[in-house]
């Protein structure tokens, strides 16, 4: 069964920007691109369009936990187009 837990920080910026909980995990299952963290090797970054938000692009920064996902940060990436 796979989980997602969310850091304090993460938590906070779902509520500041506005995000629904349930695209980061449509973002962490289906990414449209991965690409590891260069600072934090552990991480992983994924980036997903978002429809509900006019075709911006999520970024979701996470660390794989066995079947649990603990995301780190998430953002509408500014600098990223569908």
């Amino acid at each position: 069964m796979t989980r997602f837990t969310y850091t304090n920080h993460a938590r906070d910026m779902l509520a500041e920007r506005e995000i629904v909980p349930e695209w980061v995990e449509r973002t962490v299952l289906e990414p449209e691109a991965t690409e590891p963290d260069p600072k934090h090797p552990e991480r992983v970054r994924v980036f997903c369009t978002v429809p509900e938000r006019d075709g911006r692009v999520l970024r979701v920064v996470y660390v794989p936990e066995g079947e649990t996902y603990r995301i780190i940060t998430l953002f509408l990436d500014r600098g990223r187009r569908s």
